[in-house]
């Protein structure tokens, strides 16, 4: 199998906050999506979902406080926790859930 660029195939996608899934590892899915600067209304799910900013910056509410995540880094969200995207989010998320 050839590598993929995941900056590229976000940027492919038609739409911002569409992800796609890219594999899948046992129960696992990776999933990639291009951020716009627009805000994401808030959602919780029964797994945990762990975030990674490959570029740009997420900027999350997370269980009412606000969080910052950049590129490089990672935050997981526990099962059963609401989670919102805010405004100025921007760039490309690698997104790793059940």
């Amino acid at each position: 199998m050839r590598p993929v660029r995941l900056v590229d195939l976000a940027g492919a996608l038609p739409q911002p906050w569409s992800s796609q899934v890219i594999a899948r590892f046992g129960d696992a899915q990776l999933k990639v999506l291009r951020m716009d600067e627009s805000a994401y209304p808030e959602e919780t799910h029964d797994y945990a979902e762990g975030l990674l900013v490959l570029e740009g910056e997420l900027r999350l509410t997370l269980d009412g406080h606000a969080v910052r995540v950049g590129a490089g880094e990672l935050c997981v969200v526990p099962a059963g926790v609401p989670h919102s995207v805010e405004g100025g989010s921007r760039g490309t998320l690698l997104i790793v859930d059940t």
